[in-house]
């Protein structure tokens, strides 16, 4: 089953480009707004958007996207809000790929069946969960495939050779490796670091590497996207709604961002 994820890398491959993913906070700083800033990234040259979805203990994130998670509860932000917004996206564009990103705990509430028919139903495709480990796929992870969902798994530093293949072992859409030891928008993700890394887990697997955390310029944009087949900038996105800029200045920042991206 050939997802729209699937596709938008097909259709990449055969144009000679890298991948640009966008990550924000669904909700922030207000469903609004929230939808208004989505609603512009395709135009904006994103080729994946990555949205997050509010959880009260995010234990992989730095304190940008934690203070962007609670203004969206805050705002009263929800699952059901967050699918919600998906399907009104969905109203105007039905070939960018959304990912879901977030924690099991809100999924599991709902019921992993009920949640997996209504992501669908709203037009998500794929799920990155970051705290089910590959021991735990049942739980998720091959229901989610065989609903027609990409399930995107991440690599990191510390994911070595004998653990690289538990990893990748029920991953598709594409693999989202994590430039740097952390939490998001810790550090700077260096291309010299980075590249050796790409090239391992590419060769071990056929599935895209995208590579996210630590990038914040279009600088540094083109030098991951140089060595991998894509980039995701999600802190530097996030601070600038969190620092009030308008709706169009925020897209003219993901626009200089992907022009990097995309310059290689």
């Amino acid at each position: 089953m050939k997802t729209r994820i699937d596709a938008k890398f097909e259709q990449l491959k055969a144009e000679g480009r890298k991948a640009f993913v966008s990550y924000t906070m669904a909700g922030d700083p207000d469903a609004a707004t929230s939808l208004e800033v989505i609603k512009g990234l395709p135009a904006a040259g994103v080729d994946i958007i990555e949205l997050g979805l509010p959880f009260t203990d995010p234990m992989a994130d730095g304190p940008t996207i934690q203070l962007a998670g609670q203004r969206a509860l805050e705002g009263g932000m929800t699952l059901q809000g967050v699918l919600d917004m998906v399907r009104a996206f969905r109203e105007q564009d039905d070939s960018t790929p959304i990912v879901l990103m977030g924690y099991y705990n809100p999924i599991y509430s709902r019921g992993v069946e009920r949640f997996l028919a209504d992501a669908k139903d709203a037009g998500i495709d794929g799920l990155i969960v970051v705290d089910l480990p590959p021991e735990e796929d049942d739980e998720l992870c091959v229901p989610a495939q065989a609903a027609g969902l990409n399930f995107i798994r991440l690599a990191t530093p510390t994911t070595d050779d004998k653990r690289l293949p538990t990893v990748l072992q029920n991953t598709s859409g594409f693999v989202y490796y994590v430039s740097i030891t952390g939490i998001t928008g810790a550090a700077a993700a260096e291309a010299g670091d980075v590249g050796p890394e790409v090239a391992r887990i590419k060769a071990a697997t056929d599935l895209p590497v995208i590579v996210g955390f630590g990038i914040r310029t279009p600088e540094r944009a083109a030098e991951i996207a140089r060595v991998a087949d894509g980039a995701v900038v999600g802190t530097a996105i996030v601070g600038e709604i969190a620092a009030g800029k308008p709706v169009d200045e925020v897209l003219s920042f993901v626009a200089s961002l992907a022009d990097g991206a995309h310059s290689v």
